[in-house]
């Protein structure tokens, strides 16, 4: 039970010494690329830049204990940073201190979520957060964040705007201010990244752009030309804070902790996932991963972290860098306690046009053009999702973006669900394959006194008036020839009762009109469902069969089934209860 809440002890015993030299490469990497983007994404939360490196640091650690990924790297990301400034920035808090309170309350609350929901093993939540819901909000999104950290660009005093119409106008009202010297950091900060990201992937562009950034202003002493700086940063470790509990707050945090809540863990158990798949030597834990992710947050919070996930390029990075284990994520953290305790005096004078040059190169990495093209052309029920998120997120708000993407997504699962796929079978020439008609019109034998039909779905109060609709009008359509009605019943896992009630009365009424009602294919839970409804009364054991074409030679020559085929028509675990 240890091992499984703390997967450290799993490997650390086995723990091979020619690992630490990569888990020590890719933990120093990985710290150097935290220290600026922590900063930067704190910035993109609203808070003081110092509390990117308290995100980065506790977090860091609990998960390198409870984790199940060994490359997963966690920490403050661009997403969930936005999240909370959308989230909290709704509150309009009157000062920079009840903000702070209030994100460090919403990371207890979102914490407190996540380790409750992998206790109860509700990780398969994430499963309503379709692909096309998280790229058309997180390409939405993207833009959102470009779009705000222009302030840092142009070194404007900018309104932030979680509505795109509204951050547009802002930023034109403010064009007449624009500082030259600070526009002119700002895009040679953004060159600067692609360059070098064109030159080497392994070279730090943001570190390296830092120390440029602070030896350009003060060499040229730029601070006097209105360039604005970072400024005093505290320095030492964060200390043990407990967040301001309030029923009022919590419930006032509630929507937006259960959003970054799941966002949260979808975002890093999809990238655990993907790195997992160049990794045979374990195995992720869909809800020890939740438990893990919620822990970070949870002690985070006591020591003045923000919400914290899965870093899609930082874990990239350390598993590119090498790291085999999470020691590179032990490392990492030491690399930001040395920067707590001693180099904070040195990011004094570091541009804020530098944190946002970095933060608008890494967020345009988000806007994914290529998923929606090939939506676009294959999958146009999805594309329309992706495209609603998409406009949704921008001319409405984040929250409600993903939210009614998420409950659009819904909705087109229960239509499709409530008007599934339907055919109506037919024998392959020379054979004793039954096919659907419309795709092999040529190959397929129709006769005149036999529907068989097929139903892929499972049957339920959704779609059972669409399946009593289609049935009712393909017999209307054989005639006064029709004898025979065979459900190939393959692809119904589950009958709910009102179907179970439905399926009663077309029998009946069927049988009424002199024509007879067979069953092939019926799975185990089908044909406990059967017998549990008393369906099998109103069926007729007789009329069940293991495969159609044995029930299409019952009709056309009353040939009866052998023992073998009646034994296996017939089991079911209902059978005898």
């Amino acid at each position: 039970m240890l091992k499984k809440l703390f997967p450290i002890f799993s490997w650390i015993k086995e723990y091979d010494r020619s690992y630490l030299s990569s888990d020590l490469t890719a933990g120093v990497t990985l710290g150097i690329m935290l220290v600026p983007q922590g900063m930067a994404y704190a910035m993109i939360a609203g808070m003081p830049p110092i509390y990117g490196l308290y995100a980065a640091l506790v977090p860091q650690l609990i998960y390198a204990i409870t984790g199940t990924s060994r490359q997963l790297a966690v920490g403050p990301v661009a997403m969930d940073s936005l999240l909370v400034a959308a989230g909290i920035g709704a509150l309009q808090l009157s000062n920079i201190q009840d903000y702070i309170s209030a994100v460090l309350l919403l990371t207890f609350i979102i914490g407190g979520l996540q380790l409750l929901l992998g206790f109860l093993k509700m990780g398969f939540f994430v499963n309503f957060l379709s692909k096309p819901v998280i790229s058309g909000f997180t390409s939405a999104a993207a833009i959102l964040i470009g779009l705000g950290q222009l302030k840092h660009i142009l070194g404007i005093e900018l309104q932030q705007s979680s509505k795109i119409y509204t951050l547009i106008t802002n930023i034109f009202s403010e064009l007449n201010e624009i500082n030259p010297y600070t526009l002119s950091i700002g895009v040679a900060a953004i060159l600067l990244i692609l360059l070098v990201g064109r030159i080497s992937k392994k070279i730090p562009a943001p570190l390296l752009l830092v120390i440029l950034g602070i030896a350009t202003v003060i060499v040229f002493r730029l601070e006097t030309k209105g360039i604005e700086v970072v400024g005093d940063i505290p320095s030492g470790l964060p200390g043990f804070l407990l967040p301001n509990f309030s029923i009022e707050g919590i419930g006032q945090l509630m929507p937006i902790a259960i959003t970054i809540a799941l966002f949260g863990y979808m975002e890093s158990i999809s990238i655990a996932k993907s790195v997992e798949e160049k990794h045979t030597e374990y195995e992720i834990d869909a809800n020890q991963e939740l438990r893990a992710l919620g822990l970070s947050n949870l002690l985070g919070s006591f020591f003045q972290s923000f919400p914290v996930s899965g870093s899609f390029s930082r874990s990239a990075v350390n598993h590119q860098a090498g790291a085999k284990t999470g020691v590179s994520l032990i490392i990492s953290a030491v690399i930001i306690i040395g920067t707590l305790l001693f180099l904070t005096p040195f990011f004094y004078n570091l541009p804020s046009a530098v944190l946002g040059a970095i933060i608008i190169v890494s967020v345009f990495g988000l806007i994914d053009v290529k998923y929606p093209t090939v939506l676009f052309k294959h999958r146009k029920d999805e594309f329309f999702l992706l495209i609603t998120t998409f406009i949704l997120t921008l001319f409405v708000g984040l929250i409600e973006g993903i939210l009614l993407g998420v409950l659009l997504s819904l909705l087109l699962l229960v239509y499709r669900t409530s008007h599934p796929h339907m055919a109506i079978l037919g024998r392959i020439k020379g054979s004793d394959y039954f096919k659907n008609v419309q795709r092999f019109a040529q190959e397929v034998e129709i006769e005149e006194d036999k529907l068989i039909f097929r139903f892929d779905a499972q049957l339920y109060f959704g779609n059972k008036d669409y399946f009593k609709k289609e049935l009712y009008k393909h017999i209307h359509q054989k005639g006064h020839h029709l004898k025979y009605v065979i459900l190939n019943a393959e692809a119904i896992n589950y009958i709910d009762s009102s179907a179970a009630v439905m399926l009663d009365r077309v029998i009946k009424d069927l049988h009424a009109k002199d024509i007879r009602f067979f069953v092939a294919g019926a799975i185990g839970p089908t044909r406990d469902i059967f017998y549990s409804s008393g369906l099998i009364n109103v069926i007729g054991t007789e009329n069940l069969f293991v495969r159609t074409f044995e029930a299409v030679a019952y009709c056309t020559d009353q040939r009866e089934r052998n023992e073998i085929q009646e034994k296996i028509s017939l089991q079911s675990k209902a059978k005898h209860l």
